[in-house]
């Protein structure tokens, strides 16, 4: 019974002295939480005005500001309109198009399908790519992102609002494109 009560008095003096050097130990450049997904030394992004190659003008300013709203939403990075900031995303809209998948007797369109291409680029303030597709480096440091959305007339919707879903969903992953590789 005596031996027993020793053991455990030193168990629980040496038990602090454990979790302290434990807690000390480990990588000193660990990073946790919504930190940990996206690049150290990057605080601020500049978004210029997404281009856009299509006939579709409106589409430019739509994927500015979702993408805008996406960063601010998931990620800490602050974004600014200075170009000088810690990095830049640039978007370019590089076609867009409407196809018609299904017709009534009538020749009407039943259901279409919208779909958005774009080229997205992520560089550092000194031009250092931080937006990777792959594990290989490459020479063009652009990522392509394409997105479908189906739409049916009949049922209310239009192009203009299956537009805005792929340009939701597009900014949603092109921000996820923003994360590190593991």
């Amino acid at each position: 019974m005596i031996k027993n009560r020793k053991i455990r008095l030193v168990l629980m003096c040496l038990l602090p002295i454990v979790a302290w050097l434990t807690s000390a130990g480990g990588c000193a450049s660990y990073q946790y939480g919504n930190d940990a997904l996206f690049p150290v030394g990057v605080t601020t992004v500049h978004v210029p005005i997404v281009q856009n190659d299509t006939y579709r003008h409106s589409l430019g300013p739509q994927l500015s500001e979702a993408i805008v709203k996406e960063i601010q939403d998931r990620t800490n990075y602050v974004v600014t309109g200075d170009p000088n900031a810690d990095s830049t995303l640039r978007v370019r809209i590089v076609a867009e198009s409407k196809r018609v998948l299904t017709e009534a007797s009538t020749d009407d369109p039943r259901a279409l399908d919208a779909a958005v291409s774009v080229r997205a680029d992520w560089v550092s303030r000194n031009g250092q790519p931080l937006m990777q597709n792959s594990l290989i480096p490459m020479s063009d440091t652009a990522i392509s992102f394409g997105q479908n959305i189906r739409f049916v007339p009949e049922a209310g919707q239009s192009v203009d609002t299956a537009m805005q879903q792929a340009i939701d969903q597009l900014a949603a992953r092109i921000v996820s494109q923003m994360e590190m590789r593991w």
